[in-house]
């Protein structure tokens, strides 16, 4: 885009005046008068204070996710975090999709190139895909944000991490809630949530249930979720944590991507084969995990965590053909990782290690549709089966009380497999792919002050294919010439708190992407190819101001540039220099909030999103929009009981925008007929009530 140069030098500029306004406030900063506040920060699996962690990490917590909040998707909770871009909150067959520093962007439906985790549980498979629609933001207590490479922690993620902890029973006053909710578009939503401690034993349990018609034709969606969780202590130093976790998704539908002229004539109308194919997906889901803690038998910590996710899965796309799907998944594996403290050359070392074995099984089945919506066949039966085993270690030096070095590094083998089942069409579309990757980071940490850092990263990732992206477009079986993108991350950082008001988080990131993963289209059948180079720079910057005890702002700015290099286009054109489509270059996330006694709270927030690329040809801009939004709340005492009372209004001033664009969509039709756009709603409102017991 043309503001390259300006986005650069404005963030020059602001990052030059931040850091000449605060420096006096930070040289004035003293331990004497006031205790040094330590958040410790568990993502990066080497659990530390985050003014000792070399990296991007922001960390939100239970009252900005749940205060007023529908709950309905992470936006909600993360618009706040710089560098977070997220698309499609009102699609639910398609699912939330979510970017970082351009990883992600690609993605036609869920969530790739970032790791997603809840309670030490994985929502990413092995071949790099992760589907969040199980996530329970009803129980949700605590996110960390890791954004850049996170490879050497977690494997198959270049983007970064999101790690979701949700309460335990005795981390909330004993008692039960319930939440009622409705809006526009039909939207209602139940919640009811019970915990409780005996002994040395506790427990917490929540149910919800969501049905939406949603603001587009053939956009109804129907969930229910149900997340449980008991700990016990079994002596001193030792703890056993069961969770489990169901989704039950009967039906979401799935309008489609409109042209732009359909979308200018009707925002509202779902495409004709989405409604005549009734375009849908159902999901069952159930995963149960065990955490089991020790810090008595070894000097350090040891935690080893164990899971089981079944997932059954059935959708029908917007289009005739081989477009009705079908899998039944099992996902399960072990995590262990060990901690301690001790010493190198006399001085204090912190370091983990750990062990990480995970496999994924799918048994997929694949048929044809006639246009009228009939099955004519099967046109595939296979099963599909990733195995990662992973050895890493890391490690924190600290050579002063100031001044920390870190280094880590993680050995990934990763297999991928395809056994065909499917012989009738005359082809054995058997095979498979091994990689062996190394992944790396060094960092730097020096504390100005007690609450003031600066840090430096340098780090590699990688980020695999998926078995979606896998598909060959000149025959069944893995595409041979798709390998996996590599990922070089250079940061550096800023953060700190302003006597007791303001916080703030600067970083300047630089990434370089070899063989970068982007979509294509051959028909109405996504494929992927490697793009040779892209190149990311950018600026983050996030503030939070309690102004006092009633009024605080937090802002979160993003500018970047994302560039296309050594690239040929769907079109066969040269398309070195464009832009990386469907990742704007500024974003900007506001918010002013209120709070009152006894409970009493307002929050306006507004946001600009900027202009961007819906192909790799850059031949359709997608215009920028600002979104504004407001809600409010109250409390009421009653004895020992409490109600709650919310309301929000989302799109204040009925901005027309676009909530998703579908990436390099129907690349074989001309421009103009392409189904690249799913508009947003208008101006829609919701209530609720929660009364807690």
């Amino acid at each position: 885009m043309s503001m390259n140069k300006n986005h650069y030098l404005a963030a020059g500029v602001l990052a030059a005046v931040c850091v000449s306004a605060w420096l006096p406030a930070i040289g004035q900063s003293s331990t004497d008068n006031d205790e040094e506040l330590v958040l410790e920060v568990t993502s990066p699996r080497l659990v530390r204070d985050l003014y000792e962690t070399p990296a991007a990490v922001s960390v939100v917590n239970a009252p900005d996710i749940r205060e007023g909040q529908q709950r309905l998707q992470l936006d909600e909770s993360l618009n706040t975090v710089p560098g977070l871009f997220f698309q499609n909150r009102y699609n639910f067959a398609q699912n939330l999709r979510l970017s970082t520093r351009g990883f992600g962007a690609r993605a036609p439906f869920g969530i790739r190139g970032i790791r997603i985790q809840v309670d030490g549980i994985p929502y990413t498979l092995p071949d790099g895909q992760s589907q969040i629609d199980a996530i329970d933001l009803d129980s949700a207590q605590r996110i960390e944000v890791i954004r850049g490479p996170a490879s050497v922690q977690y494997g198959n993620a270049a983007g970064g991490v999101i790690d979701i902890s949700t309460a335990l029973g005795d981390e909330l006053p004993q008692g039960g809630r319930l939440r009622l909710d409705g809006g526009s578009d039909d939207y209602r939503k139940a919640a009811i949530q019970g915990n409780g401690v005996e002994g040395d034993t506790s427990g917490i349990a929540t149910l919800s249930w969501l049905t939406f018609d949603g603001h587009r034709e053939q956009s109804k969606a129907e969930k229910a979720l149900f997340n449980a969780r008991v700990a016990r202590d079994l002596d001193s130093g030792r703890r056993v944590t069961a969770t489990f976790n169901a989704l039950h998704n009967p039906k979401s539908e799935d309008p489609g991507g409109l042209t732009l002229a359909q979308a200018e004539d009707d925002p509202e109308q779902a495409t004709a084969l989405a409604k005549r194919l009734d375009s849908s997906q159902t999901v069952n889901q159930q995963t149960l995990g065990v955490r089991f803690e020790d810090s008595a038998l070894l000097p350090g910590q040891l935690t080893l965590d164990t899971f089981y996710t079944h997932r059954d899965f059935a959708q029908q796309l917007p289009f005739p053909g081989s477009s009705r799907i079908a899998y039944d998944r099992h996902f399960y594996g072990i995590s262990s990782q060990y901690q301690q403290e001790s010493t190198l050359a006399g001085l204090p070392l912190v370091w983990v290690t750990g062990l990480d074995v995970h496999h994924q099984s799918d048994d997929r089945r694949r048929y044809s549709v006639s246009i009228d919506g009939d099955i004519t066949g099967q046109t595939q039966a296979e099963n599909q089966s990733a195995t990662n085993v992973a050895v890493f270690g890391q490690g924190d030096l600290a050579l002063s009380d100031e001044l920390n070095v870190s280094l880590g590094v993680r050995f990934d083998r990763l297999r991928l497999a395809i056994d065909d089942d499917w012989l009738q069409d005359g082809n054995d579309d058997s095979g498979n792919r091994t990689f062996r990757e190394y992944s790396g980071v060094a960092g730097i940490s020096y504390k100005l002050a007690p609450r003031h850092q600066v840090y430096a990263t340098l780090g590699t990732a990688f980020e695999s294919p998926t078995f979606t992206e896998f598909a060959n477009p000149n025959g069944g079986g893995f595409n041979p010439e798709l390998e996996p993108q590599q990922a070089l991350n250079r940061e550096l950082g800023m953060r700190g708190m302003l006597g007791a008001g303001l916080s703030y988080d600067m970083a300047l990131f630089s990434i370089r992407v070899e063989d970068e993963i982007l979509p294509f289209n051959v028909g109405d059948q996504t494929f992927y190819e490697n793009a040779g180079e892209t190149r990311r720079n950018g600026f983050e910057l996030g503030l939070s101001w309690e102004i006092s005890y009633a009024w605080r702002v937090t802002s979160a700015l993003t500018l970047a540039d994302y560039e296309l290099r050594d690239f040929v286009d769907e079109q066969g054109d040269d398309a070195s220099g464009n832009a990386i489509p469907g990742l704007p270059e500024q974003l900007w996330v506001n918010e002013l909030e209120w709070r009152g006694a006894a409970g009493r709270f307002a929050a306006l927030e507004w946001q600009y999103v900027g202009e961007f690329y819906a192909e790799n040809s850059n031949q359709t801009l997608v215009s920028d929009y600002w979104l504004v939004g407001l809600r409010a709340g109250d409390s009421f005492r009653m004895a020992e009981q409490t109600v709650n009372l919310y309301a929000g209004i989302r799109n204040l001033l009925d901005q027309d925008y676009f909530s998703n664009v579908r990436i390099n969509a129907n690349a074989n039709r001309p421009v103009e007929d392409r189904g690249y756009f799913e508009p947003g709603p208008g101006r829609t409102f919701y209530a609720g009530l929660e009364w807690v017991f």
